[in-house]
């Protein structure tokens, strides 16, 4: 008989535990967790895109990101149940793998993975931007070169190099939006001692046409720009399948991230719009923080403000190709990629998976090169909605686990998503709206053309999943039929 139903009689997690003795080895640290999560959700976009949405929604933009907050608050809550529950390599895919079929494990793991290599290449040249102003004497590209060298050189070394950079990197990025929020707070109030600020504290709010000078409706335009500044929040459910203790881990992170997500963004945001009139022009010339800081007072803001920027890149960078290698080892394990992906070294790190990750986002930095307008900028759009999918994939799988998880492993559901399945469906209406809106952004490279390239990409994936799906029973069919 075919070994093809043995195997898929286990569940993902399950698969892939089997193998964890000789595979993956549990190489993060308590710590390591813990500013993962803190971090994670600190992207590179908050510093550099929250420009562009003060713009769009004047003061407003505080709705957008809170909106959008929520909206990560729930599908963390819903991930966190499975992944305590479960925790794997493979988080979400494997548990699309097991909730809603095959196709569903496959596809989100491909789209996953597809979006990370892509973000590496962004990563790669925003880094090799900052690093050459720093010293010209080295052309952007080699500085890609050499930023995508040594991190790789980081992941292949062991899953505790990882950790240990991960560590470092997402506390600097902490540590600088914490004294920004607690030094642009006082300075916006009057208090700090020095500072430039007039001290206006909340009459910025609506002292410039109101607290909603573009109308309502730029709240949703709010939305788009900042939606996607989000992503990266879920990476601690996939590192915590190496952890000592990932229960733990996860729950811990999970606890937390509505106190992350109301400091770090809506605190921040808050006192950039504090300090500085909406449609001040300083925001769109210097980035939103950096134009803050002039207005305290402080010295070399550009300078301070590009190395917390560099920080925050390498460590997207440094994330992101993780993140992409352990879900291309899940996709392995489960037979949905090739069997290379699935083997580890002597110290428990999967070579293959790595560097395939990493051979092509060094192909789309070539593209961002070479052909920036038309390969580069298709490969950037074709992803831009993969996120708002994977969060509707995690609600589905989430409606389906709990059962599961009630059936056959109840004592397991440590974590519990609120109001199931209420809040589940409404997480869902909403993602499916912000989508639905972003059809009617039709300007170039706004949101109808992201979300019908990543459509057309998801919708090629799928078809492969069904096709792979297609011959793997005809060839189990006669298999049995001559047995």
């Amino acid at each position: 008989m075919s070994t093809t139903h043995g195997k898929r009689a286990l569940s993902p997690g399950t698969r892939e535990q089997t193998h964890r003795s000789d595979g993956l080895q549990a190489g993060l640290k308590n710590r390591h967790l813990s500013m993962i999560a803190i971090g994670g959700i600190i992207g590179a976009g908050l510093f550099v895109g929250s420009a562009s949405g003060i713009a769009k929604a004047g003061p407003g933009i505080l709705l957008s990101y809170a909106l959008v907050g929520a909206l990560v608050v729930c599908v963390m809550r819903m991930l966190g149940e499975m992944s305590v529950a479960n925790p794997t390599s493979g988080s979400f895919s494997a548990y699309a793998d097991r909730a809603l079929g095959r196709w569903a494990g496959f596809s989100i793991g491909w789209l996953y993975w597809f979006f990370w290599v892509v973000v590496l290449a962004v990563e790669a040249t925003a880094g090799a931007v900052i690093l050459e102003g720093w010293v010209p004497a080295l052309p952007q590209w080699a500085w890609a070169l050499v930023v995508m060298v040594v991190l790789t050189a980081t992941n292949l070394a062991s899953v505790g190099s990882f950790g240990e950079f991960e560590f470092w990197f997402a506390g600097i990025k902490v540590v600088a939006i914490a004294g920004f929020v607690v030094i642009g707070g006082l300075a916006a109030f009057g208090v700090l001692p020095g500072s430039d600020s007039p001290g206006d504290g909340f009459a910025n709010l609506t002292a410039h046409g109101g607290f909603l000078p573009n109308g309502a409706d730029a709240i949703l335009s709010g939305m788009l720009l900042v939606v996607f500044s989000f992503m990266g929040s879920e990476i601690v459910t996939l590192a915590a399948g190496e952890s000592e203790n990932p229960q733990r881990a996860v729950t811990r992170a999970i606890s937390s991230v509505i106190r992350r997500v109301g400091f770090f963004y809506l605190g921040s945001i808050l006192v950039v719009v504090c300090l500085l009139p909406w449609n001040d022009p300083a925001i769109a010339e210097k980035g939103s923080y950096v134009a803050a800081l002039d207005a305290i007072g402080i010295p070399h803001a550009g300078q301070v403000m590009n190395a917390v920027v560099l920080t925050a890149v390498l460590s997207c960078l440094n994330s992101g190709l993780y993140t992409a290698s352990r879900m291309a080892f899940s996709l392995g394990r489960r037979g949905d990629a090739p069997r290379a992906f699935a083997r580890t070294t002597m110290r428990g790190v999967p070579q293959a998976a790595i560097l395939a990750s990493v051979a092509f986002g060094f192909v789309a930095v070539a593209f961002n090169y070479l052909w920036p307008d038309t390969v580069f900028q298709f490969l950037l759009n074709s992803s831009g909605a993969i996120a708002l999918f994977v969060w509707l994939v995690i609600c589905f799988s989430q409606l389906r686990m709990r059962r599961i998880i009630l059936r056959e492993n109840p004592e397991g559901l440590l974590v519990r998503m609120w109001f199931f399945p209420y809040l589940t469906w409404a997480t869902i209406t909403v993602i499916t709206f912000v989508l639905g809106y972003m059809l009617t952004d039709d300007s170039e490279g706004g949101g109808r053309i992201q979300v019908l390239l990543s459509v057309l990409v998801a919708v090629l994936v799928v078809a492969v999943s069904l096709v792979r799906s297609g011959i793997g029973r005809s060839v189990d069919d006669e298999v049995v039929s001559r047995w």
